[in-house]
């Protein structure tokens, strides 16, 4: 009789913890996308507000994204933005009262304000880095309009010291895919990002949809002694150019 009345307690005891750590699962989850909304509030409301150009990147109006709260969903769930201007940091804090917590950090904050065209530096991945130092660099970017578009070609400059070297190949595809080569060849610097080099691997395109990412991975032919200010400018078939500072401190980037 003992036994039972043991296991008895042991199951009503189980039921409701584990019912708790689901709730928590499902709170802990609405956090974080309430995290990731206030990150891409806080890249809309910057582009809106004309924060795109270094001019405009001042202390006095990119500290108007601190302290940012909105409310969303049920539960008065909130996301709240806490930009720091010295480290050129943004944090979006995801809130679910009683329920849970979650941040997501973006480093290097204005790179993803470089371009109005509604195609941007995707704020839901990685910023840009090196996979391999001075050598492979790896960025996302995202297509924020309401079509689809498809890249045919691109121009990029970069400052270097050291032997001169060339850009070697470039692949994308889109995010959860592995990326294939679009461009193979022997491309220099270009501080006029004209004219658009065609693509001339993997069909010659990238098509991308509206909302949807693409990873992209830029080679060059060696090892540089420093490498900073990188700019990339993909071009589609009519002329439209998509223009990216990977790195607007021209600080050098970091490690993936």
């Amino acid at each position: 009789m003992l036994l039972m009345i043991t296991i008895g307690y042991v199951f009503s005891y189980l039921i409701p913890t584990k019912q708790k750590s689901i709730s928590f699962a499902i709170h802990s989850t609405k956090a974080f996308f309430l995290a990731q909304s206030g990150v891409e509030f806080a890249v809309r409301y910057a582009i809106d507000s004309g924060y795109t150009t270094p001019v405009n990147q001042v202390p006095a109006n990119l500290n108007n994204l601190d302290g940012i709260q909105r409310n969303l969903g049920d539960r008065s769930g909130r996301f709240t933005l806490d930009y720091d201007r010295p480290n050129n940091t943004l944090v979006s804090i995801g809130v679910i009262p009683n329920g849970s917590e979650r941040r997501v950090k973006v480093s290097n904050f204005t790179s993803f304000l470089q371009t109005q065209k509604g195609v941007i530096l995707d704020p839901r991945n990685p910023s840009p880095c090196w996979t391999t130092i001075r050598t492979v660099a790896r960025f996302y970017i995202r297509n924020a309009r309401e079509e689809s578009i498809t890249i045919t070609g691109f121009a990029a400059y970069w400052g270097s010291t050291g032997p001169a070297r060339r850009i070697s190949t470039i692949d994308t595809g889109v995010v959860g895919t592995t990326p294939t080569q679009k461009y193979s060849g022997n491309y220099g610097t270009d501080s006029d990002l004209t004219p658009s080099v065609a693509f001339n691997r993997g069909g010659n395109s990238q098509a991308i949809a509206s909302d949807q990412a693409i990873q992209v991975i830029i080679t060059w032919s060696d090892v540089m002694t420093t490498c900073t200010n990188i700019i990339v400018r993909f071009y589609t078939s009519t002329g439209i150019s998509f223009t990216f500072y990977l790195d607007p401190n021209a600080v050098g980037l970091g490690s993936c």
